[in-house]
Protein backbone atom coordinates (compact mmCIF):
# COMPACT_ATOMS: atom_id res chain seq x y z
CA UNK A 1 0.00 0.00 0.00
CA UNK A 2 1.32 3.49 -0.83
CA UNK A 3 1.98 6.33 1.75
CA UNK A 4 -0.20 8.55 0.34
CA UNK A 5 -3.27 5.35 0.31
CA UNK A 6 -2.73 5.16 4.32
CA UNK A 7 -3.08 8.55 4.63
CA UNK A 8 0.23 9.48 5.30
CA UNK A 9 2.51 11.75 3.58
CA UNK A 10 5.59 10.50 1.80
CA UNK A 11 9.27 11.06 3.75
CA UNK A 12 11.23 14.08 2.85
CA UNK A 13 13.18 13.77 -0.52
CA UNK A 14 10.91 10.90 -1.13
CA UNK A 15 8.99 10.85 -4.88
CA UNK A 16 6.23 8.30 -4.76
CA UNK A 17 6.35 6.81 -7.93
CA UNK A 18 3.53 4.27 -9.23
CA UNK A 19 3.04 1.66 -12.56
CA UNK A 20 0.51 4.50 -13.97
CA UNK A 21 -2.70 2.97 -15.64
CA UNK A 22 -3.47 4.53 -19.06
CA UNK A 23 -6.66 6.34 -19.14
CA UNK A 24 -9.25 4.93 -20.89
CA UNK A 25 -9.82 7.14 -23.80
CA UNK A 26 -5.86 6.67 -24.69
CA UNK A 27 -6.19 2.47 -24.45
CA UNK A 28 -9.20 3.12 -26.84
CA UNK A 29 -7.10 4.73 -29.64
CA UNK A 30 -4.31 2.25 -29.05
CA UNK A 31 -6.77 -0.90 -29.07
CA UNK A 32 -7.68 0.61 -32.69
CA UNK A 33 -4.08 1.43 -33.80
CA UNK A 34 -3.47 -2.20 -33.09
CA UNK A 35 -6.55 -3.50 -34.92
CA UNK A 36 -4.98 -1.49 -37.89
CA UNK A 37 -2.07 -3.41 -37.79
CA UNK A 38 -3.40 -6.98 -37.26
CA UNK A 39 -5.68 -6.45 -40.71
CA UNK A 40 -2.37 -5.23 -42.19
CA UNK A 41 -0.85 -8.36 -41.31
CA UNK A 42 -3.51 -10.63 -42.06
CA UNK A 43 -4.42 -9.21 -45.76
CA UNK A 44 0.11 -10.24 -46.24
CA UNK A 45 -0.35 -13.35 -44.65
CA UNK A 46 -3.36 -14.71 -46.27
CA UNK A 47 -2.65 -13.12 -49.94
CA UNK A 48 1.47 -14.49 -50.31
CA UNK A 49 1.88 -17.01 -47.16
CA UNK A 50 -0.42 -19.61 -48.67
CA UNK A 51 -3.76 -18.63 -47.25
CA UNK A 52 -3.28 -18.57 -43.56
CA UNK A 53 -4.04 -15.73 -41.16
CA UNK A 54 -1.69 -14.61 -38.63
CA UNK A 55 -4.40 -13.46 -35.72
CA UNK A 56 -7.94 -15.24 -36.84
CA UNK A 57 -6.92 -18.96 -35.50
CA UNK A 58 -10.63 -20.26 -36.54
CA UNK A 59 -9.84 -19.99 -40.30
CA UNK A 60 -6.11 -21.86 -39.73
CA UNK A 61 -7.97 -24.85 -37.50
CA UNK A 62 -10.75 -25.29 -40.68
CA UNK A 63 -7.38 -25.33 -42.98
CA UNK A 64 -5.64 -27.46 -40.64
CA UNK A 65 -8.65 -30.02 -40.46
CA UNK A 66 -8.82 -29.77 -44.54
CA UNK A 67 -5.44 -30.51 -44.81
CA UNK A 68 -5.85 -33.41 -43.05
CA UNK A 69 -9.19 -34.81 -44.90
CA UNK A 70 -7.46 -33.87 -48.22
CA UNK A 71 -3.49 -35.50 -47.59
CA UNK A 72 -1.70 -32.10 -47.95
CA UNK A 73 1.09 -32.44 -45.97
CA UNK A 74 2.52 -28.91 -46.39
CA UNK A 75 -0.68 -26.84 -46.01
CA UNK A 76 -1.07 -29.20 -42.62
CA UNK A 77 2.84 -28.68 -41.56
CA UNK A 78 1.49 -24.48 -42.20
CA UNK A 79 -1.73 -24.53 -40.58
CA UNK A 80 0.56 -26.51 -37.46
CA UNK A 81 3.10 -23.62 -37.39
CA UNK A 82 0.71 -20.86 -37.34
CA UNK A 83 -1.62 -22.33 -34.86
CA UNK A 84 0.79 -23.16 -32.50
CA UNK A 85 2.81 -20.15 -32.87
CA UNK A 86 -0.14 -18.25 -31.73
CA UNK A 87 -0.65 -20.37 -28.87
CA UNK A 88 3.06 -19.84 -28.23
CA UNK A 89 2.62 -15.81 -28.27
CA UNK A 90 -0.41 -16.21 -26.05
CA UNK A 91 1.02 -18.16 -22.87
CA UNK A 92 4.36 -15.69 -23.64
CA UNK A 93 2.48 -12.64 -23.65
CA UNK A 94 0.36 -14.35 -20.61
CA UNK A 95 3.74 -15.03 -18.67
CA UNK A 96 5.17 -11.60 -19.27
CA UNK A 97 2.04 -9.84 -18.00
CA UNK A 98 1.29 -12.07 -14.76
CA UNK A 99 1.05 -10.21 -11.61
CA UNK A 100 1.27 -6.95 -13.50
CA UNK A 101 -2.26 -6.12 -12.61
CA UNK A 102 -5.47 -4.58 -14.86
CA UNK A 103 -5.12 -2.15 -17.17
CA UNK A 104 -1.94 -0.83 -19.23
CA UNK A 105 0.83 -0.16 -17.89
CA UNK A 106 4.76 0.05 -18.45
CA UNK A 107 4.65 -3.96 -18.49
CA UNK A 108 1.73 -3.72 -20.65
CA UNK A 109 4.28 -1.51 -23.28
CA UNK A 110 7.25 -3.91 -23.05
CA UNK A 111 5.69 -6.84 -23.40
CA UNK A 112 4.02 -5.31 -27.10
CA UNK A 113 7.60 -4.41 -27.78
CA UNK A 114 8.07 -8.02 -27.86
CA UNK A 115 5.66 -7.90 -30.80
CA UNK A 116 7.22 -5.37 -32.44
CA UNK A 117 10.70 -7.65 -32.51
CA UNK A 118 8.57 -10.02 -33.25
CA UNK A 119 7.09 -8.54 -36.44
CA UNK A 120 10.65 -6.95 -37.21
CA UNK A 121 11.20 -10.70 -37.51
CA UNK A 122 8.99 -11.40 -40.15
CA UNK A 123 9.69 -8.08 -42.19
CA UNK A 124 13.17 -9.09 -42.19
CA UNK A 125 12.54 -12.56 -43.34
CA UNK A 126 10.35 -10.87 -45.84
CA UNK A 127 12.98 -8.47 -47.33
CA UNK A 128 15.57 -11.44 -47.39
CA UNK A 129 13.72 -13.81 -49.65
CA UNK A 130 12.41 -10.72 -51.84
CA UNK A 131 8.54 -11.24 -50.82
CA UNK A 132 8.78 -14.73 -52.98
CA UNK A 133 9.12 -17.62 -50.04
CA UNK A 134 9.05 -21.11 -50.46
CA UNK A 135 6.83 -23.72 -48.42
CA UNK A 136 9.54 -24.00 -45.48
CA UNK A 137 10.11 -20.21 -45.02
CA UNK A 138 6.61 -19.39 -45.44
CA UNK A 139 5.67 -21.68 -42.48
CA UNK A 140 8.66 -20.00 -40.38
CA UNK A 141 7.16 -16.28 -41.21
CA UNK A 142 3.67 -17.75 -40.65
CA UNK A 143 4.26 -19.01 -37.14
CA UNK A 144 6.68 -15.63 -36.01
CA UNK A 145 3.88 -13.35 -37.56
CA UNK A 146 0.56 -15.89 -35.63
CA UNK A 147 3.34 -15.16 -32.34
CA UNK A 148 3.18 -12.00 -32.63
CA UNK A 149 -0.55 -11.87 -32.66
CA UNK A 150 -0.60 -13.75 -29.57
CA UNK A 151 1.27 -11.51 -28.00
CA UNK A 152 -0.79 -8.89 -29.13
CA UNK A 153 -3.89 -10.58 -28.18
CA UNK A 154 -2.62 -10.68 -23.96
CA UNK A 155 -1.96 -7.63 -24.27
CA UNK A 156 -5.09 -6.47 -25.78
CA UNK A 157 -6.81 -8.50 -22.82
CA UNK A 158 -4.50 -7.39 -20.31
CA UNK A 159 -5.51 -3.23 -20.83
CA UNK A 160 -8.42 -4.00 -18.93
CA UNK A 161 -11.16 -2.46 -22.22
CA UNK A 162 -14.06 -4.50 -21.48
CA UNK A 163 -14.41 -7.22 -24.25
CA UNK A 164 -12.01 -5.70 -27.08
CA UNK A 165 -10.39 -7.26 -29.15
CA UNK A 166 -8.10 -6.22 -31.76
CA UNK A 167 -6.79 -9.97 -33.62
CA UNK A 168 -10.16 -11.57 -34.17
CA UNK A 169 -13.09 -9.55 -34.33
CA UNK A 170 -15.71 -12.28 -34.28
CA UNK A 171 -17.04 -11.69 -31.37
CA UNK A 172 -16.52 -7.85 -31.60
CA UNK A 173 -19.00 -7.16 -34.63
CA UNK A 174 -21.54 -10.06 -32.81
CA UNK A 175 -21.85 -7.76 -29.78
CA UNK A 176 -22.19 -4.76 -31.70
CA UNK A 177 -24.98 -5.84 -33.60
CA UNK A 178 -26.85 -7.65 -31.25
CA UNK A 179 -26.65 -4.36 -28.71
CA UNK A 180 -27.63 -2.38 -31.71
CA UNK A 181 -30.25 -4.67 -32.44
CA UNK A 182 -31.46 -4.20 -28.82
CA UNK A 183 -31.03 -0.83 -28.38
CA UNK A 184 -30.77 0.69 -31.95
CA UNK A 185 -30.13 4.34 -29.93
CA UNK A 186 -27.07 3.33 -28.43
CA UNK A 187 -23.41 2.47 -30.24
CA UNK A 188 -20.59 0.89 -28.58
CA UNK A 189 -17.95 3.29 -30.24
CA UNK A 190 -14.78 1.86 -29.12
CA UNK A 191 -16.14 -1.88 -30.62
CA UNK A 192 -17.07 -0.20 -33.59
CA UNK A 193 -13.44 2.06 -34.06
CA UNK A 194 -11.97 -1.91 -34.23
CA UNK A 195 -13.98 -3.32 -36.47
CA UNK A 196 -13.32 -0.25 -38.75
CA UNK A 197 -9.94 -0.22 -38.12
CA UNK A 198 -9.20 -3.77 -38.65
CA UNK A 199 -10.58 -3.13 -42.29
CA UNK A 200 -8.85 -0.24 -42.61
CA UNK A 201 -5.50 -2.15 -41.73
CA UNK A 202 -6.82 -4.42 -44.68
CA UNK A 203 -7.13 -1.72 -47.07
CA UNK A 204 -4.17 -0.02 -46.31
CA UNK A 205 -1.82 -3.49 -46.43
CA UNK A 206 -3.40 -4.30 -49.71
CA UNK A 207 -2.33 -1.17 -50.82
CA UNK A 208 1.16 -1.15 -50.08
CA UNK A 209 1.53 -5.41 -51.77
CA UNK A 210 0.19 -3.67 -54.55
CA UNK A 211 2.26 -0.87 -55.01
CA UNK A 212 5.68 -1.76 -52.78
CA UNK A 213 5.35 -5.34 -51.85
CA UNK A 214 8.71 -5.52 -50.51
CA UNK A 215 7.43 -2.56 -47.61
CA UNK A 216 4.24 -4.65 -46.83
CA UNK A 217 5.06 -6.15 -43.65
CA UNK A 218 6.97 -3.12 -42.34
CA UNK A 219 3.10 -1.50 -42.10
CA UNK A 220 2.53 -2.96 -38.99
CA UNK A 221 6.21 -3.14 -37.51
CA UNK A 222 5.23 1.07 -37.44
CA UNK A 223 2.06 1.07 -36.25
CA UNK A 224 2.90 -1.12 -32.84
CA UNK A 225 5.86 0.52 -32.71
CA UNK A 226 3.98 3.55 -32.67
CA UNK A 227 1.35 2.39 -30.07
CA UNK A 228 4.69 1.30 -27.25
CA UNK A 229 6.17 4.48 -27.68
CA UNK A 230 2.95 6.61 -27.40
CA UNK A 231 1.88 4.17 -24.36
CA UNK A 232 5.31 5.01 -22.82
CA UNK A 233 5.56 8.54 -23.26
CA UNK A 234 2.33 8.95 -22.25
CA UNK A 235 2.86 6.74 -18.98
CA UNK A 236 6.30 8.65 -18.03
CA UNK A 237 3.94 11.83 -18.11
CA UNK A 238 1.64 10.49 -15.00
CA UNK A 239 5.02 9.40 -13.16
CA UNK A 240 5.02 5.49 -14.38
CA UNK A 241 8.50 4.32 -13.43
Amino acid sequence: MSLAAEGRPPAPGRVERTDAVLPERVVTRLLAVLAVASGSLDVVCVTRLGGLFASVTTGNLVQLGRAIATVDGQLAARATTTVGGYAIGVAGGTVGLRGSGSGWRRRTSLVALVEVLLLTGVAVGWLVTGGHSGTSTSAVLLGVAAAAMGVQSTVTIGSAAPGASTTYLTGTLTSLVRALAAAPHRLDAPAAARVAAFVCGTVLGALVLRVSPLWAPALPVALVAVVVGAALIHGRSRGAP
